[in-house]
């Protein structure tokens, strides 16, 4: 079950200043009647992610059952939407001390950070460890620089029976690492070519790697089809919840100068979540000069370090929180404590979480901040697969909103195309010429 509460984002509750009027609310419904009809056209085109819930996943199933019975531990290579979102799965819907416990264990090479690297490759055994490489292009630097490094390490260490530990998800058709997978008869699985990769979470990319670590994905994508259900049928944005964030983020921004969204989630399972957010939100709709910056914080950790910018800083800012009703596990505070911290008594550390949460909630009342509240009866694969759904399908109608399309990255891929020349890679030669053109390390402090 899922909660949206934005009382105290409308102006009724902080002022006209900082709140959105329920008439400004209502006045997009024949602007989203428009769009919501555009979206039910385009769900077989940009739109592709709408699908995902309904896939079969018998082979994605099967293939993980193998895996858990020959490995005893899973590297994804990847970055960006080829990682985050598994991780966000990961996080969110196994227990924190997995890693410790549990089979198999679960580590992530995104970046090329040359110490990571060595901390994942010291935490696993070679000839116990299954690498799945995630690259829908096939061309990723970071991705294919790691599983050069891997590759050679396994073809030393486990010989011809290499290809056994390797498992690749990519485009059905083009990119080096399907020509490769083909040529090796390496095992792979498909990302659907009009689906992003930051809207990638629901297919094989995060699919594969969360049924491995033992996820009910069935329930993942049954939550996602029921947010799927009510946002197809629905068009009153009070009553679409994916419409509904979308049209109070645009409003915050474009009418009220909110110009960071912060995510703040009470339960440290779903600090992941936020970083798979903040590349949704900033890659899909930070473009033209528009869109908000996505920031991450933690309740109640971030109470201590960022609450007091947000209170009585810039006022630019819309805060959304995630409260959890239920934990898994739960600590009682002992009646035997001193007399001068008897007011815990009784009271478990979730009560406590979550009354933090009010307090906070009050206090950013009073200065007037918009704020809205996401609640969760648990943290299960349901409520994650309806939560993740909405963010996606708010994130796609948001590109209506600043009419610009959420679902291509044009500055991203500049750097890689620069990062291309820098390595010598051929047909970047010109890209080379501009970089020397626009890089110059002219001002320069040396301190030793």
């Amino acid at each position: 079950m899922i909660k949206i509460d934005y009382t105290n984002v409308m102006a009724e509750t902080i002022g006209e200043r900082d709140g959105i009027l329920r008439e400004e609310l209502l006045s997009f419904r024949h602007f989203i009647v428009d769009i919501h009809s555009k979206i039910q056209k385009e769900k077989e085109k940009k739109f592709f992610f709408t699908k995902l819930p309904y896939q079969d996943t018998y082979e994605i199933e099967e293939y993980a059952s193998y895996i858990r019975k020959e490995f005893d531990y899973f590297v994804l290579i990847g970055i960006g939407g080829s990682s985050l979102g598994a991780q966000m799965l990961f996080e969110s819907l196994t227990w924190l001390n997995h890693n410790h416990f549990d089979f198999p264990k679960f580590y992530v090479l995104d970046n090329v950070d040359p110490e990571k690297f060595e901390a994942v490759m010291e935490r696993i055994e070679i000839e116990k460890t299954c690498f799945n490489v995630v690259t829908k292009s096939g061309s990723t630097v970071e991705t294919i620089a790691n599983f050069a490094i891997v590759l050679d390490i396994l073809k030393q260490t486990i010989g011809k029976d290499y290809k056994k530990h390797l498992v690749f998800t990519t485009d059905p058709e083009k990119g080096f690492l399907r020509a490769f997978g083909n040529e090796h008869g390496i095992k792979m699985f498909d990302i659907p070519p009009k689906v992003g990769g930051r809207f990638s979470v629901l297919s094989a990319v995060g699919l594969l790697p969360a049924a491995v670590v033992g996820i009910k994905i069935d329930q993942l994508l049954k939550g996602a089809k029921k947010m799927d259900l009510i946002c197809s049928i629905e068009e009153h944005v009070e009553h679409n919840p994916a419409y509904l964030i979308a049209v109070l983020h645009y409003l915050a921004n474009m009418r009220r100068g909110k110009n960071i969204a912060v995510m703040m989630p009470y339960a440290q399972r779903l600090t992941a979540f936020v970083d798979w957010w903040r590349q949704l939100w900033a890659e899909s709709l930070g473009k033209d000069g528009l869109g908000q910056t996505p920031v991450k914080a933690l309740g109640t950790v971030d109470q201590h370090s960022q609450i007091q910018l947000y209170r009585d800083g810039p006022r630019d800012k819309i805060i959304t929180f995630i409260q959890v009703e239920n934990f898994e596990r739960d600590l009682k505070i002992p009646e035997n404590i001193p007399e001068e911290i008897s007011y815990l008594k009784g009271h478990t550390l979730s009560e406590i979480l979550n009354k933090e949460l009010l307090g906070t909630k009050a206090a950013l009342i009073k200065s007037k901040i918009p704020n809205l509240t996401i609640t969760l009866d648990e943290i299960n694969p349901y409520n994650i697969g309806m939560l993740i759904y909405m963010y996606e399908l708010a994130t796609g109608f948001s590109g209506y909103l600043y009419k610009i399309d959420p679902f291509d990255q044009p500055a991203v891929e500049e750097g890689k195309n620069f990062t291309y020349a820098l390595m010598g890679r051929e047909g970047f030669q010109q890209k080379l010429e501009e970089f020397k053109e626009l890089y110059k390390e002219k001002y320069k402090l040396e301190i030793q």
